[in-house]
């Protein structure tokens, strides 16, 4: 493996981590949400990765395969006075757990800190590589 498919590797890491934190902050934005667009109340979603094949298949990257939606119950808050509580006076908020979603948003954010330390690195070794054979 080449010290340049590094970069592949690692780019294609930051990119992924990139869009989970892009999810988090959507998922920690609506974490009171009672209803969106739809009416319907906002449901948590969650990054699913996959491996990718970079150059001919020699080395892997990561990609987001797909963004996956959470078939959990909503939090039932009791306000009967709330204009979207039912029969029961219960209003069903989103079903994001916000502590979940910090763990999530500091994982995310470390792996992405990682990849680019591995960059700096290999980008390091390339150019001391190069003063050498000054």
């Amino acid at each position: 493996m080449s010290l340049f498919n590094v970069f592949n590797i690692s780019g294609s890491a930051i990119s992924a981590q990139s869009q989970r934190l892009n999810v988090v902050a959507s998922n920690l934005a609506n974490a009171e949400a009672v209803a969106g667009p739809d009416g319907q109340p906002y449901k948590s979603r969650q990054v699913v990765f996959q491996t990718q094949p970079l150059r001919g298949g020699e080395v892997a990257g990561v990609r987001v395969a797909r963004v996956t939606e959470s078939d959990a119950p909503g939090k039932r808050i009791h306000d009967p006075k709330h204009p979207l509580a039912d029969a029961d006076g219960y209003v069903t908020q989103s079903n994001v757990s916000v502590v979940d979603e910090m763990v999530n948003m500091i994982s995310a954010s470390r792996s992405y800190q990682n990849n680019v330390e591995v960059m700096n690195t290999a980008r390091q070794l390339l150019s001391r590589t190069l003063q050498m054979g000054q």
